[in-house]
């Protein structure tokens, strides 16, 4: 009889320390980040922070969650995989609610057997990987589209509306860079095309000219950029150099940042083509863009705005709409299923719709022009 009693008082004592680990009432709800806050990266790192917690910050002093206000545990990770499993595990053990907006695919990648044997949900990395919207034993809940459907998009744009056939690409040699390839290959070989040439650098460094070396050779008509905005950036600005790339289209994936590639460009941006996973910060005919620059003015008005941030911010934006909508005492669970159904017209103006592990399921194409993003429609 002692051992049943015994038996049972553990039992709920278990029980309780789940319900405790699992539930979180408290005042503050902590989300924890771990991005590039210094180093080469540190402009994509600090347009995450800034577009996320701006909206955040309205969140709390509006008392949008009631009494309840989310807080941001950020450490720096220099978009260094390393870095980032120990932050994760510091997250941990501060016992955050979830982990939001981790920048880049090697990073994510990295830390992948920790999600494994946690119960704490990954929501909206910066990072398009497939392995990400084809995981089915972590908790994450994408907001952006996939590299591959950027690069499809991109592809079939400049053959069909270009008439180009000639493709050659340049990638970060890890698995980000991996990534960007294997989807320019698939794309290419769905159209009957071959890949002319390719080039390859370090993360976290400059180190292009051999790249350019390589692909030079193969005299491309179009090149995809599947780097980071610096090595992208110096890479066009070399390659524009040499007559060999005249014509060459230069072809930008979301995560090269395109804000901080102009920049770096000093704005010389003819034969540019830009993929995003959002639509242009300044387009003033959607509600929740005119909310995300009057905000970013408010909480960060010293943070230039950017595709980056207005991701970060429309991801916030879907996470407390998601809690808003929990009904009883908030457990991770619960968030779950109701940022899955969110409804189609939450962030006004920028329609979602979950699907293949994503909120947010369209692809834009810009090119730089008279000192604006315009959008290019594929009209097939």
């Amino acid at each position: 009889m002692l051992k049943y009693v015994i038996a049972v008082l553990i039992t709920f004592v278990l029980i309780f320390l789940n319900i405790e680990k699992n539930s979180f009432d408290a005042k503050s709800l902590k989300l924890g980040l771990s991005i590039p806050r210094s180093g080469i990266m540190h402009a994509f790192g600090d347009a995450v922070y800034s577009g996320a917690n701006s909206y955040f910050l309205h969140a709390g002093q509006n008392k949008l969650l009631g009494d309840v206000k989310v807080k941001l545990i950020v450490y720096d990770d220099k978009y260094e995989p390393d870095m980032t499993a120990e932050n994760i595990k510091r997250l941990i053990d501060k016992n955050v609610f979830a982990f939001f907006g981790l920048v880049g695919t090697p990073t994510v990648k990295k830390i992948l057997p920790i999600l494994r044997n946690t119960e704490i949900p990954l929501i909206a990395p910066i990072t398009g990987a497939s392995f990400l919207r084809s995981n089915k034993r972590i908790n994450i809940v994408n907001f952006r589209s996939s590299y591959k459907e950027e690069i499809d998009y991109t592809v079939e744009y400049l053959q069909n509306q270009r008439d180009i056939s000639k493709f050659a690409v340049f990638y970060q040699n890890d698995d980000y860079g991996e990534e960007g390839f294997v989807s320019l290959l698939y794309s290419l070989n769905e159209r009957g095309l071959n890949l002319a040439g390719e080039g390859t650098y370090k993360r976290n460094t400059l180190s292009i000219r051999h790249a350019i070396h390589e692909i030079k050779s193969s005299n491309p008509e179009a090149i995809f950029m599947i780097g980071a905005y610096k090595a992208n950036a110096l890479f066009i600005k070399t390659a524009k150099k040499d007559p060999v790339f005249k014509n060459t289209i230069f072809c930008n994936i979301s995560f090269g940042d395109a804000d901080e590639m102009i920049r770096e460009l000093d704005y010389n941006t003819e034969n540019l083509l830009f993929s995003q996973v959002v639509p242009s910060y300044k387009d003033s005919s959607k509600p929740v863009i005119v909310e995300y620059k009057k905000m970013m003015k408010k909480y960060f008005p010293d943070q230039p705005l950017g595709f980056i941030s207005l991701e970060a911010f429309l991801a916030a934006k879907s996470v407390v709409g998601a809690l808003k909508n929990v009904e009883g005492t908030i457990t991770r669970k619960k968030f779950l299923k109701e940022i899955k159904q969110l409804p189609n017209d939450i962030l006004d103006g920028v329609d979602i719709d979950y699907k293949n592990t994503q909120l947010h399921n369209k692809v834009y194409l810009f090119k730089y022009k008279n000192s604006k993003f315009i959008e290019v429609y594929n009209e097939n």
